[in-house]
Formats: structure tokens, sequence, C-alpha cells
């Protein structure tokens, strides 16, 4: 069996793309290498992957001939490939065309081939907006472009799903960290402020906001169980996440605890568009899929502060 990953240089793409080599798949990974941030720690990545016989290839989803690029014996597609986060850096276009075109133009491939992989789409939880807490059948209210272009991206998959084109699940995950975060995310650079004596720029109100912190590899652990329950997740939206909530000042807390140390503090103006909370909803994950994440808030923080200290 072989899995196409795209997005597989990055945070949780490059996690996934190993644990499904470990599982006995043959992996493929494909990636654009976005300047988004720095694209050395992609290529460190790819390179770790590389000596785990798994390629990732150079690959522009929105420009690149997939026909040409791509193989045609897939059998499942994991699609992480994206323009990830909120950033006032990031132009409409941005969003537009890395999230949604993309997937457009990877679905059209699809629907050409004889035979057509599973699709299990990759989504977020900011698809629901400024308060993530609703069921996977409530109507989502993104409040960013992030989450808009994702929603759109999310329901042209699923689009293709009612026309019996492909068969395919969409995944909207919350609130990942671990080893290999980017690092403009929370955590990596909370660790990176308290080690090298940096301050950590605090978002104005956000100590009180309230998240589902989950581990990478317990959201892995959800993504894989898919494989082999193809039929049951046809066409569903399935949330992985923790159910445990845990505010930005606990998480700060935690990494203060790993490391020993009172991490410096920079307030500046809030984000438009930031989710106040996020509560994952994941009674549908557990009765289709069997999930049920494990790994705590501090568990992971010692994993991700061992990752960065021997990575950096």
């Amino acid at each position: 069996m072989k899995v196409l990953i795209t997005g597989a240089a990055g945070f949780i793409g490059s996690h996934t793309a190993e644990r499904c080599k470990e599982m006995g798949y043959e992996v493929l990974g494909v990636d654009n290498y976005s300047p988004y941030y720095d694209v050395s720690l992609k290529e460190l990545n790819a390179k770790t992957l590389l000596e785990k016989n798994i390629e990732v290839l150079k690959l522009d989803l929105r420009t690149d001939d997939l026909v040409e690029r791509l193989p045609k014996d897939i059998d499942y597609i994991i699609h992480f490939s994206g323009h990830p986060g909120i950033s006032a850096t990031s132009s409409f276009e941005d969003y537009l065309t890395n999230n949604f075109l993309a997937t457009q133009r990877l679905l059209d491939w699809i629907e050409k081939l004889d035979n057509k992989p599973y699709f299990i789409n990759i989504a977020t939880s900011s698809i629901y907006g400024l308060v993530a807490t609703l069921s996977e059948d409530e109507a989502p209210l993104p409040a960013s472009w992030y989450g808009v272009t994702k929603l759109a991206a999310e329901q042209l998959v699923l689009a293709y799903t009612r026309r019996n084109i492909i068969k395919g699940t969409s995944l909207r995950l919350y609130s990942v960290y671990g080893p290999r975060e980017r690092p403009d995310k929370m955590y990596t650079r909370l660790i990176d402020c308290g080690l090298n004596d940096k301050e950590f720029p605090l978002y104005e109100g956000s100590k009180k906001h309230l998240r589902s912190f989950t581990y990478v590899q317990d959201i892995i652990d959800g993504i894989v169980s898919v494989f082999g329950k193809e039929d049951e997740c046809n066409g569903e939206i399935i949330n992985l996440g923790t159910e445990t909530e845990s505010t930005t000042a606990e998480g700060i807390e935690a990494v203060e605890e790993v490391l020993g140390i009172t991490i410096k503090m920079n307030n500046i103006p809030a984000r438009p568009g930031d989710q106040s909370r996020t509560k994952a909803n994941i009674d549908k994950a557990r009765r289709l899929l069997g999930y049920n994440p494990q790994t705590t808030l501090l568990e992971g923080v010692k994993a991700q502060v061992k990752w960065f200290k021997e990575s950096f």
C-alpha cells in the first residue's frame, strides 16, 4: 500500500510520514518548501525522512504538472499542504491559493485517475470560529482568512465525496504541539525564549485563552485510525484533539516548570481573528475511530523541550 503525504516536510506531515512508514506502508511526500518560516527547518525534516527511505519531492500543487510529477498507483492521500495560521504578513491570496486552489488542483488530478486513492483532508478547529467547542454537525463560524479558506477546501473535498467521485474524510485538528512544531508557534517560541533569554510576545488577553493543546503523536493516532475504516468514515468530518482544556497561562507555566526558569514576557496587541477557546468534541472520533488521546500537557512539553535542545 502506498501513501502520498502533501506538506510532508512540515511539522505534523513529517511525523505522519514516519508513522505510516513504521506501519509498513510505502510513503512518498511532497512539499513546496514555502518560505512562511525558515525553509532550512523543512529541509532538515526532509533529510530526516530520507534517512528513513521516505522521499519528499519539491512540488507546488498550485502550479506544477501533477500528471507528470505524481505516481498513479496511490492508495491513500493525506493532505496537509496549506498556508497555516493567522499572520498579519500573509495576504488573502496566500490563503486562497495554498488552501483552496491547491486542493482543487489535487482533486482534479485524482478525478482523472482510473484507481482513485482514499483522501484524508487535514482541516482545523479554526473552521469553527472564535469559540471552537462545537460538534461536527453544527454550523461553523470562521473568523479568519485561514479558517474561511480551510472550510472552503474541506467542503470541496466533501463535494467530491457527495458526487461519488472519490471516497474521503476531513479531520479537524486542535492546537497541535510537540517536536518539530513551527518556530512561530507557541511552545517552540516559549522554549526558544526561555533558553535564549528572549522576550516572549504575549498577545493582549491571551493568557486567559483556553486551548485543547494536543500532542502531535495523539493527533497521528487519530489520522492513521482512518485506515481500514474507509467506508465508515467516507464523507465524514471528524474532530481530533484532547478534551482537556488548558489556558495559555498554564501552557507557559508548563514550559517554565520543565526549563526551571521564568520566561520574560513582551505584551503586544491582540491578533484579529484569534480564538478565545477551543475544546475538542471527540464523541464522533471515539465512536468511529476508537480515538482516545492520552498524553498530558507536561509530558508533551518535556518531549518538545528535549527535541529543541537536541536540534538547536
